[in-house]
């Protein structure tokens, strides 16, 4: 794993080609982070290789409670990072399971803030307990509105991710 000095945050290539998901599910998605505001939202998108981005499961940001809790070990709260709950994300996964889905990415929000994978986004997607590695990581910028989103694909050839944006389409 690189250092937190080799990092750099990821932005969206706007030449790549852009991913498409339902627009019903970006504005599902879209919604939580309004909602949410002043601090992140963070959820989890599941589907199957026909359908990688079916349905959305809202998880609760407890990175409040946990900086609340042990300042020391969680230096931020709920409105510059999350930290999701992790009843949320197991029942969420277990439900995707059931319907033979799984967690294809997570998503949360940046308030106040452009769209970029940041360096700490990086590293908690890939701490060694992070339990979904393998999916993509997906980024709402708001500014008292939705601002923009998109996109951070993992590299496992460079431990890395790579943005690009998000387009949505009707069903």
């Amino acid at each position: 794993m690189s250092s937190t000095r080799e990092l750099e945050p990821i932005l969206v290539d706007s030449g790549a080609p852009a991913v498409r998901i339902c627009a019903r599910l970006m504005s599902d998605m879209c919604a939580h982070a309004l909602e949410s505001q002043p601090e992140e939202c963070c959820g989890l998108v599941v589907g199957t290789d026909q359908n990688r981005f079916s349905r959305i499961y809202r998880c609760r940001n407890v990175m409040t409670l946990k900086h609340q809790e042990q300042p020391e070990q969680f230096s931020r709260d709920g409105r510059n990072a999350y930290y999701m709950n992790e009843a949320d994300y197991l029942r969420a996964q277990q439900d995707a399971e059931a319907r033979g889905e799984w967690v294809t990415a997570v998503y949360h929000s940046h308030v106040g803030a452009g769209l970029h994978f940041s360096v700490v986004d990086q590293l908690y997607a890939r701490q060694d307990l992070f339990p979904f590695p393998e999916a993509a990581q997906i980024v709402i910028s708001v500014w008292d509105r939705v601002f923009t989103a998109g996109i951070f694909e993992p590299e496992f050839d460079s431990n890395g991710f790579r943005g690009s944006p998000l387009e949505t389409e009707e069903p």
